[in-house]
């Protein structure tokens, strides 16, 4: 289709997903945001209340309409936390109206979601209208696009060449993954105080976490065979950014040069994914305010454990910039529209 422009709707836009969702598409030279909208009323505009939106956006949120909302845009992305947008679906679902969810609320079948975000979940039906959609792998061929967790992303993107080619050791896949305290949301917490997160990293949520369900739901999808990974998350004392080391055996032998050429091949048509040379890995500071997710390799030829590093943002590729990315190929504009962004590396 011929690029024209789009209007889009925001539901939740007072949480840092929502505001970078602003940030991002206030650049988009196809996108105009005609409506934002919260559960709780206002009489203010949004420049009122966050004052680095002057001159940028004089909107006033408003309660979430969905017919009003399908008859002024054209899509609307939740930018909600869990548990928000099960209640709010149903009649977008029922018009086949483009949604792009960033919550977690469409990511898993009924029972997993029931089981890891305990609370009861949307009804299946509604479920399985929604596709679950890593970017930079689209295939989407449903209207309700699912958006990946933060770290989900950066470790599926990790992994992905190998279970492509089924080449994952079922028992050997070992994921330490460690976030900034924006990844936690705005809401405060003991765990998120400053004095408790400065000069300080912990670990939490060690095979638990929410977003496990979905890497394996999708990395099954590309290699049936595998039945669990190993995964913690750790809290580190950063405001944003992901990192990823993942630890791995092969089924089979392969030198690093084969593996590194096995990546190549995966992502040399992915504008979001840079590989650093073979034994050289990348950092967060290299992302921060990107798109892009960088991945480093090396392999121990004694312990036979390959060791990949991922890194994201996890504000942007790891939430608002992946759902832009997906709203590009949604509309059949050029992927990287709006996303042509250089890392904040000081």
């Amino acid at each position: 289709m011929t690029a024209t422009q789009i209007k889009v709707a925001i539901v939740g836009v007072t949480g840092y997903a929502g505001m970078e969702l602003l940030r991002l598409l206030h650049a988009h030279p196809y996108v105009q945001v005609v409506s934002v909208h919260q559960t709780t009323a206002t009489q203010e505009t949004l420049d009122q209340t966050f004052p680095h939106l002057q001159s940028l956006y004089k909107i006033t949120p408003t309660p979430v309409d969905p017919v009003h909302i399908m008859q002024n845009a054209d899509l609307v992305f939740f930018a909600t936390s869990s548990g928000v947008t099960k209640t709010l679906a149903a009649p977008f679902i029922a018009q086949h109206f483009p949604v792009i969810d960033l919550s977690g609320d469409f990511r898993l079948n009924a029972k997993d979601y029931a089981q890891w975000y305990h609370q009861p979940a949307a009804p299946q039906a509604l479920l399985d209208q929604a596709s679950y959609s890593l970017a930079d792998f689209y295939t989407n061929d449903k209207s309700y696009i699912a958006n990946p967790g933060c770290y989900a992303t950066a470790t599926l993107l990790a992994l992905a060449p190998l279970a492509q080619a089924q080449l994952l050791d079922a028992d050997s896949i070992v994921i330490d993954a460690k976030s900034g305290l924006s990844g936690a949301g705005k809401s405060l917490t003991t765990a998120s105080h400053f004095i408790t997160v400065n000069e300080n990293m912990m670990m939490y949520k060690p095979n638990q976490h929410q977003h496990l369900p979905e890497i394996m739901q999708q990395l099954q999808r590309w290699q049936p065979s595998l039945a669990h990974i190993q995964f913690t998350t750790s809290l580190l004392p950063i405001n944003r950014g992901i990192f990823v080391s993942a630890y791995v055996k092969l089924k089979q032998p392969l030198t690093p040069k084969a593996i590194d050429a096995l990546y190549h091949q995966t992502y040399a048509d992915k504008p979001f994914v840079r590989l650093m040379p073979l034994d050289t890995f990348p950092d967060i500071k290299q992302v921060v305010g990107t798109n892009f997710t960088d991945i480093g390799l090396t392999y121990n030829p004694i312990t036979h454990y390959l060791t990949i590093v991922s890194v994201i943002d996890n504000m942007i590729k790891g939430a608002a910039g992946q759902a832009i990315q997906n709203m590009n190929h949604l509309y059949h504009f050029e992927e990287t529209t709006g996303l042509n962004l250089i890392a904040q590396y000081a």
